[in-house]
């Protein structure tokens, strides 16, 4: 670990600085950043994404209860799902990889990740005889972990926000402190997404913002609820506005970001998870009834 830069810090400071344009804290970066929600799922996320981490997670109780003692720590799932138009329609395939102990069979792997994992987690009328079903498709997962495979690239993006329904501004969020709008800013747009789409304004809905390093204010905000929306778009930008604000410094104290929780999203996601909002606020949908007050006198 290091400190930062010097240059970087005076920007991020509530302090004024030669060069600087205000002595409030600005953003500790320049980029993009989006928030999404949708309405296909009870926690407001796309059905594949929301069906991986469901998958991921109890893969672990499996291993961990030892009801399954062949599983081992390193596993991932991805999950394909049919669409017709923005109506999910079921599993196309189902992907597991797990790492196992050495003695298994690969057909004993495949037989009971399908009985008891699959089958249990996804909801029956999302799989049929037409879903596939990809299990290690290397056909052998024992070399698990960073002995088995590693890099120096950082945390796969899409697996932490929205499956890739969502659009993403590239930057990851491991390894930030809430400074970094790469992951403050992140975090405000799905609290926004999921209030916008939990008050009933829209059924789909994407936030995005762009910063410049050192700058307090956002340089643009946008709104887009894919045609779903309840009300102008227009209108719905500014009830956001109205109810939210957007310098880094207010989505720390609003979010209460400078707090020991980020470990609660090392695993299954950064959105979606609804088992600790007094962690995750930005899961909170707090503001839907202060959205829909605000968009009604318009």
């Amino acid at each position: 670990m290091s400190e930062q830069s010097r240059d970087i810090k005076q920007g991020v400071d509530e302090a004024a600085a030669e060069g600087k344009g205000t002595a409030e804290q600005g953003a500790g970066d320049q980029g993009l950043m989006f928030g999404f929600a949708c309405n296909e799922t009870p926690e407001l996320m796309p059905a594949p994404i929301s069906f991986a981490h469901k998958l991921g997670r109890e893969l672990t109780r499996l291993r961990k209860s030892g009801e399954i003692p062949w599983l081992r720590p390193d596993a991932k799932t991805q999950v394909s799902i049919e669409y017709d138009g923005y109506k999910p329609l079921r599993a196309t395939t189902v992907v597991v990889s797990s790492q196992h102990a050495a003695d298994v069979k690969q057909k004993e792997v495949r037989e009971t990740l399908i009985e008891l994992l699959i089958k249990k987690v996804m909801p029956p009328g999302w799989i049929d005889e037409k879903t596939t079903y990809l299990i290690n498709p290397t056909g052998r997962f024992v070399i698990g972990g960073p002995e088995g495979d590693a890099g120096i690239t950082g945390r796969k993006i899409i697996c932490d926000t929205y499956g890739g329904m969502g659009r993403h501004g590239g930057g990851a969020f491991s390894g930030k402190d809430p400074s970094k709008v790469d992951r403050s800013a992140a975090y405000m747009g799905r609290w926004i997404a999921k209030n916008v789409v939990a008050s009933g304004l829209a059924e789909r809905c994407e936030v995005q913002f762009a910063y410049a390093i050192g700058h307090p204010e956002p340089v643009s905000v946008s709104v887009d609820t894919f045609c779903t929306g309840k009300l102008d778009e227009e209108k719905l930008e500014r009830a956001i506005w109205e109810v939210f604000n957007f310098k880094p410094a207010e989505i720390i104290k609003q979010l209460n970001l400078l707090r020991p929780i980020y470990r609660n999203t090392t695993n299954y996601g950064h959105f979606g998870r609804v088992d600790d909002l007094d962690a995750l606020t930005w899961e909170r949908t707090d503001k839907a009834e202060a959205l829909k007050k605000v968009a009604s006198s318009f």
